[in-house]
């Protein structure tokens, strides 16, 4: 794979995994500046529209501040039943946790 269809590929994969996420464009530069990328918003943006081409170098560093910026996500987890359950509901007083009523409680009428 030649250069340019690297840089191709990068961006794609940049791109994709930054909408994916609900990452901006900008919130990505921010990032990608903090970490010492030189190229400007509106350059990135092109890159990753396969307007403009950047230094191999930039790639990188844009490849690498878009790793750290899904790290920071929380990936979404799907909770167990018993997680869900609301304990502090006062209808289910006297239930464990699979919302069925304890052996040993007793109302009183």
């Amino acid at each position: 794979m030649d250069d340019d269809a690297v840089g191709r590929r990068q961006a794609h994969l940049v791109r994709e995994a930054i909408e994916a996420a609900g990452i901006e464009v900008g919130q990505l530069w921010m990032h990608y500046f903090s970490v010492g990328g030189e190229a400007g918003e509106m350059e990135i943006d092109a890159f990753l529209h396969h307007s403009l081409t950047l230094p191999v170098l930039q790639w990188d560093l844009l490849a690498h501040a878009t790793n750290e910026l899904l790290d920071q996500q929380r990936p979404t987890r799907i909770p167990q039943a018993s997680d869900l359950l609301d304990h502090d509901d006062p209808d289910d007083a006297g239930q464990d946790q699979h919302g069925t009523r304890d052996q040993d409680t007793t109302e009183e009428p």
